[in-house]
């Protein structure tokens, strides 16, 4: 190999670090810069306010901007008619919501051992209708903690009644995910990543309901704390202010971003953890008042505006 002459060996270096600068220029990154953002925007089935059928109203959340819904099971809907709906129209039904599990007669930590029976029917019902519809997850308010039913003994027995489903869970490949909702239980983003762990298993996941928390905590926190746990998004908000001077729950009276979810807080969050990047989309569904069709676009509008942010 033949040494480098002062004149080549002059030229190469200022090439070099030519290069070295084009190269800090192109693959520098600000600081501020946002992930590409890839959830999916669904609404809640009771939402659509307009349309006679259910594929008259699938249509009319596609036209809105939506690409999923959330509906109930058990219920009285016709599955093939569901079906039917989403093979004309596009529109997932990415998830089902337990339909029983606000029952007396159903409680997983009912007194009765026969009310504990009848809430496993129903989660095993919505599991089957779940992977019928090709869902992901069906949303589980798991019990009530109130003066007869105590905090320990809804520890216990929800946790026990909803193993007795989880063989059906993993035949239907259906995850069963756990809503923080005002139940007077699991009140904090460590009891609720807990909770999750107990079961040592990936078919239990958590169902993060952005606005249900923000009377006593802070979204932001639970994103980060929960993590990987968190299987689904509910997307709304909740004003201090409003719950303060008009009464609690007036604090859901408020329009997406007009409450104190801390968006911006919350997104970065999720950016974080990677829901919000995933690169399959994971879903981020509105429970807010819903309408017609221009009510439905206005939510539509609104989920896009946090999103961005």
């Amino acid at each position: 190999m033949q040494p480098l002459s002062r004149r080549t060996f002059l030229g190469v270096s200022v090439a070099a670090a030519g290069a070295a600068a084009l190269g800090t220029r192109a693959f520098a990154q600000p600081t501020d810069a946002k992930p590409k953002r890839t959830l999916r925007k669904a609404v809640m089935y009771g939402m659509v306010g307009a349309g006679k059928t259910i594929e008259d109203k699938f249509a009319i959340l596609r036209d809105t901007g939506f690409a999923g819904v959330e509906m109930d099971s058990p219920s009285n809907i016709n599955l093939d008619d569901v079906l039917a709906a989403q093979a004309k129209t596009g529109i997932k039904v990415h998830g089902l919501v337990d339909s029983k599990h606000w029952d007396r007669a159903c409680y997983l930590n009912a007194p009765v051992e026969s009310a504990q029976e009848a809430g496993v029917k129903a989660l095993e019902t919505a599991l089957r209708d779940g992977k019928r519809l090709g869902c992901t997850s069906i949303l589980l308010v798991p019990g009530v903690v109130n003066a007869e039913l105590s905090y320990d003994d809804c520890w216990k027995l929800t946790q026990k009644n909803i193993r007795k489903a989880l063989p059906l869970a993993k035949e239907c490949n259906v995850k069963i995910a756990i809503e923080n909702v005002w139940n007077n239980f699991i009140l904090s983003p460590m009891e609720a990543a807990r909770y999750v762990d107990d079961f040592n298993d990936p078919m239990i996941a958590w169902h993060f309901d952005i606005g249900n928390v923000i009377n006593y905590g802070y979204p932001d926190q639970w994103v980060k704390i929960l993590g990987k746990r968190t299987a689904k998004l509910h997307i709304k908000d909740f004003s201090r202010k409003k719950r303060n001077d008009e009464g609690l729950w007036k604090g859901f009276d408020v329009e997406l971003g007009d409450g104190d979810a801390g968006w911006a807080s919350v997104m970065k969050a999720l950016d974080e953890v990677g829901y919000s990047t995933a690169p399959a989309g994971n879903w981020a569904t509105a429970e807010v008042s819903g309408g017609d069709e221009k009510r439905l676009k206005t939510v539509s509008e609104q989920m896009d505006k946090l999103f961005s942010m």
